[in-house]
């Protein structure tokens, strides 16, 4: 499980997280409008009616934006890219592509599918309203409020900054046009500052000249982008330093593995302090059976480490992420972040050969960009 995230459920095949910051979010919307936008809509309703009907647009318009990822993911998948998962944040959702688009169509789909997908859902939910209002005015106002907040979703969504479904787009016209994916990337993500930016200035203003608490937010918002568009474009120029190669190319060979039964102060002292390993495999007859790091060795008091073994510390092979030699550097990579590690072992079978470290990938970037 992805740190500070829990499973909601998998749809198409695809893992739906949670993060804990989408509590937060269900509450404050879910406040907003049981204490603000239905009462003033729709004063005549009791307070049970305001928030049964507030908690109810919360989750359907999460629901909402749950759609508008899945037609990204769904997209991704069709055109063989792997999707990791979706997670749903504090500002919304965000699908994890594993790789980068091979080409701009393939992007231009992926991107312009989820604002169409939640324009699409804004003008069924428009025609729900008409069918319904005059029956149950409930029921009505529910469909109306979604209907206007997914079209809003998909038309801020369409804003050509980096890495905005709109950012996207724009970057996938750039790219067609320049035949450069990293130049196209970059040009996009300077967009989407210029768009950030001006969210900042506009919140700026607006805190100014009194709406405090809208202007900030605004602000927050434009800030969030800015980082978004940085965080993006530095990931995307690493995804194609690492492009075309594998975990072979890069992981460390002959890691020399300990046997089961060796002591712990045999650990520290004939690998550790001798020679700066932070992590060791433990193997029998070239068979890997868990690692042990520093930090498992820390988990025993030092009186015991000359009695205690490197099974008893070790991380067993069944509780480890481990990769093949053939794989992409950019999926172990993905997996090292996703699973908060810093190192795989690199096995053919149940032979360890080789182990691969954050270090190792962060060398060979060095590497690759001192060479360009």
């Amino acid at each position: 499980m992805t740190s500070g995230t829990f499973t909601l459920g998998r749809f198409f095949g695809i893992p739906v997280r949670l993060h804990v910051s989408w509590m937060l979010v269900l509450v404050l919307v879910t406040t907003s409008l049981a204490g603000g936008y239905f009462p003033e809509h729709y004063p005549h309703w009791s307070p049970l009616a305001h928030w049964t009907l507030g908690l109810a647009a919360s989750l359907l318009f999460f629901a909402s934006v749950l759609l508008h990822e899945l037609a990204h993911s769904v997209v991704a998948r069709a055109r063989g890219l792997p999707v990791h998962d979706i997670i749903l944040f504090i500002f919304g959702g965000v699908s994890q592509i594993a790789e980068e688009p091979e080409s701009p169509g393939t992007e231009l789909l992926m991107a312009i599918v989820g604002p169409l997908s939640s324009i699409a859902l804004s003008i069924v939910l428009g025609i729900l309203w008409l069918l319904t209002h005059r029956l149950s005015q409930p029921l009505g106002g529910l469909f109306l409020y979604l209907g206007g907040v997914n079209l809003s979703l998909g038309l801020f969504n369409l804003l050509p900054g980096f890495p905005l479904d709109g950012g996207r787009v724009l970057r996938a016209l750039l790219w067609w046009q320049s035949k450069n994916m990293e130049w196209a990337t970059r040009w996009a993500s300077r967009v989407g500052q210029v768009i950030a930016y001006g969210f900042i200035l506009l919140g700026v203003w607006r805190a100014l000249t009194g709406s405090l608490a809208s202007g900030l937010w605004i602000a927050f918002i434009g800030w969030f982008l800015d980082s978004a568009a940085q965080s993006s474009y530095r990931q995307t120029a690493v995804r194609m330093l690492l492009a075309g190669h594998t975990v072979a190319q890069v992981m460390t060979r002959g890691c020399e593995g300990i046997p089961p039964d060796t002591t712990l102060q045999e650990v520290v002292d004939r690998y550790i302090l001798s020679s700066g390993r932070r992590c060791l495999p433990v193997t029998d007859g070239g068979r890997l059976l868990g690692l042990v790091t520093v930090h498992n060795v820390q988990r025993f008091p030092a009186a015991e480490w000359s009695v205690r073994t490197a099974r008893e510390a070790m991380v067993p092979r069944e509780a480890l992420r481990s990769i093949a030699p053939g794989r992409p550097l950019t999926a172990a990579l993905q997996e090292m972040a996703q699973d908060g590690v810093n190192q795989l072992p690199v096995l053919e079978g149940e032979q360890m050969v080789g182990l691969l470290t954050r270090e190792n990938i962060t060398t060979f970037l060095q590497l690759k960009a001192g060479a360009r």
